[in-house]
């Protein structure tokens, strides 16, 4: 079974860059063009039936961006599912929250290259 890319998302998939939210946008333009430790970053990608907002295949990461929704139970019990998902997968699941890329952007950039650090030693 493919893990990666279904076809059938792909519609989904480009929508979703379509209408990227701000701090998708933000954060985008960080990670493009391996700017972080020489990292390709890819957008709506997905593994599964889950669409990732950014995911890094080399180091196996994903990144995830959070609004208000992702704080109510019901969401928040998915996000569990689709995260357990994920690490049966070997990908790490990093989530932050919509505000911190415009409050905090280097926390976002650090764990990232600890991430990174951490896969390649």
């Amino acid at each position: 079974m493919l893990l990666y890319n279904h076809q059938y998302l792909k519609p989904f998939r480009r929508k979703l860059r379509t209408k990227s939210t701000p701090a998708e946008i933000e954060l985008w333009r960080h990670l493009k063009g391996r700017q972080v430790d020489g990292l390709k970053f890819r957008r709506q990608y997905s593994v599964g039936n889950y669409i990732l907002d950014f995911y890094c295949i080399e180091i196996r990461l994903a990144i995830e961006l959070d609004g208000q929704v992702h704080f109510e139970e019901e969401q928040m019990s998915r996000d569990k599912t689709r995260d357990a998902f994920l690490e049966k997968a070997g990908i790490t699941v990093l989530r932050f929250e919509n505000k911190v890329v415009f409050e905090s952007l280097r926390l976002i950039l650090d764990a990232i290259r600890e991430h990174s650090a951490e896969w390649r030693a």
